[in-house]
């Protein structure tokens, strides 16, 4: 008694649905709330003391969400369903597609839409009211939000190759002082998804989330630039400990979301299953044999030969292996590593990327973090031109390569944000593979720029490369991921290890990314803290490396 707020009117809508009275949706706990609430209690089995808590709100979900999981009993059909549930036969098809009414088995389960409109208009608007619509409008209309889905991903992603594409070949030939003319790819970065987390969960998710973070991209990536301008005076602070560090953190940090996708995406209801791990396997192996057992292009190649077979076995396993499994709760599902043709075969043939797909904002929750995170980019993009000049070039990169770079990236992030792409930043795992093909030629660099520029135009190839199952994905990442460790290794050992550089490179790891990877340790920090530090280790270690090389006496005795 005595709540208020959007939480007790939409509790006070769920109960006038459900039956339990007609009550007012002010938003205030009355008295007849609570007896609505205690009669709902007590006719579901539930301990009637007035207190909408967890087992309560489990019991109200169908009345949220405006649906409900029937499970077929002998004798059932859709138009008996319909009539216990108050709903209709089109509507319970349209909820089903595939189903055959004929064929319905004991023990399968049926959505059925419940007699409302799923959208109330009569509400005050909250975080969970529009996860309980969005939850309710994909279970009535499952094949019109999978129309959205494919259009958002195929969409998103071709903006992004795009966009990659034009900023590769700015980074490679330069405009002005913009690019830094190094053999350097650009792509969308991993490095953000912590602190993007972090915003999501302190925003509540949505539209307005993902426009706050496009907007926190723009100014991050105009802060970096600034940076990049004034990169010879600060370039002490980055000496290859230092970034080293954060390169070996991202590295870190990223080996997780390489193990999720190996099991098919921990969204996946089929997750870490034998035929999602056996995938991921097969990928996995293919690229060694590719790698070590052959020379010269198909050596080089290694990787994009690994995702084509992994492509193809995916194929092979839909012919002779069932393509969908069921539930606990006897929810059937289509099993994660099934190649989802539908995708490339409604996709256009040609497309201009969409300039601002969502609304910008501009919310200091988001760009406090997201600059942060900026400073931290800025560190890898020094280290990844340091780790391709010495690797293909056997030199050291100079002021002006190194502050064009980080102009680029940083000018090529807000570039991204107005077509609603992540930050563009330079790819660590090119640093891997220079070293090891000596491939610096700007020309062969920029022939792949252009093929990411035509897919960004040609929606069907960017369909295909969506359509690729995670495990597929997990072969591949797992390697490449972990090979930004290395590269980060490779950095820190490039000059001769000291107590001072073992002091860094273990406190910034031990402390720094350990207390960002285990963000539950910071739960009694102050809210401002916790958004820099994230859900990642990278922005703490990056900061915990700059500050040590800057406090800690300088100390040439070798380890």
């Amino acid at each position: 008694m005595g709540s208020i707020g959007p939480a007790v009117e939409l509790l006070q809508l769920a109960l006038n649905r459900a039956g339990f009275g007609e009550l007012r949706q002010d938003g205030i706990f009355s008295s007849a709330t609570d007896n609505a609430l205690r009669r709902f209690q007590s006719v579901h089995g539930l301990t009637p003391d007035g207190v909408a808590g967890r087992d309560t709100h489990r019991a109200l979900l169908p009345w949220y969400t405006g649906y409900i999981m029937h499970r077929v009993k002998s004798g059932d059909t859709l138009w008996t369903i319909a009539q216990v549930h108050g709903s209709s036969v089109d509507a319970i098809e349209t909820a089903n597609p595939g189903i055959v009414p004929e064929r319905l088995s004991a023990g399968e389960y049926v959505t059925v839409p419940l007699p409302f409109p799923v959208v109330p208009v009569d509400i005050s608007w909250s975080s969970a009211l529009v996860g309980y619509c969005v939850r309710g409008l994909a279970a009535r209309y499952p094949q019109a939000i999978d129309g959205v889905e494919l259009l958002a991903q195929v969409t998103l992603l071709q903006s992004a190759m795009f966009v990659a594409g034009v900023v590769t070949l700015v980074q490679l030939f330069t405009i002005g002082p913009v690019g830094g003319s190094v053999p350097i790819i650009m792509g969308t970065s991993s490095g953000f998804i912590g602190v993007f987390n972090s915003v999501v969960g302190s925003m509540g998710g949505g539209v307005l989330a993902y426009g706050a973070i496009m907007g926190a991209s723009i100014i991050g990536g105009i802060f970096e630039s600034v940076l990049g301008f004034f990169l010879k005076p600060l370039r002490k602070f980055f000496p290859p400990v230092v970034t080293g560090t954060v390169v070996l953190s991202i590295g870190l940090s990223l080996i997780s979301v390489g193990i999720n996708s190996f099991g098919g995406g921990n969204s996946a209801k089929d997750f870490g299953s034998m035929e999602n791990l056996l995938l991921a396997l097969f990928v996995l192996v293919v690229i060694l044999i590719f790698k070590h057992w052959t020379t010269g292009f198909l050596s080089s190649s290694a990787i994009l030969i690994g995702i084509l077979a992994g492509y193809i076995a995916a194929f092979v396993m839909g012919l002779v292996l069932p393509t969908t499994g069921v539930t606990a709760d006897g929810v059937e599902f289509t099993k994660a590593w099934v190649l989802n043709w539908n995708k490339v075969a409604q996709a256009s043939w040609f497309a201009i990327p969409k300039l601002m797909p969502v609304k910008i904002v501009f919310d200091m929750r988001a760009i406090m973090p997201v600059m942060i995170m900026f400073v931290v980019t800025a560190v890898e993009t020094v280290g990844d031109i340091s780790g391709v000049m010495e690797g293909g070039m056997n030199r050291e990169p100079t002021d002006k390569e190194l502050s064009g770079g980080v102009i680029c990236d940083g000018l090529g992030s807000s570039f991204a944000a107005l077509f609603g792409v992540l930050p563009n930043t330079s790819f660590s795992q090119n640093v891997g593979l220079v070293a090891m093909t000596k491939v610096v030629n700007r020309m062969a660099l920029a022939s792949g720029a252009i093929f990411l520029i035509l897919c960004g135009l040609i929606p069907k190839l960017g369909a295909l490369i969506s359509i690729m199952p995670q495990a597929v994905l997990g072969g591949a990442a797992v390697m490449m991921f972990s090979s930004i460790v290395v590269s980060g290794i490779q950095l820190i050992t490039k000059e001769k290890m000291t107590p001072r550089q073992l002091t860094i490179v273990s406190v910034a790891l031990g402390v720094g990314y350990g207390m960002g990877a285990n963000s539950g340790i910071l739960a009694q920090a102050p809210h401002a803290f916790q958004l820099i530090c994230g859900e990642s280790g990278i922005v703490p270690a990056a900061f915990v490396a700059i500050l040590l090389n800057v406090l800690l006496p300088k100390d040439d005795k070798a380890e």
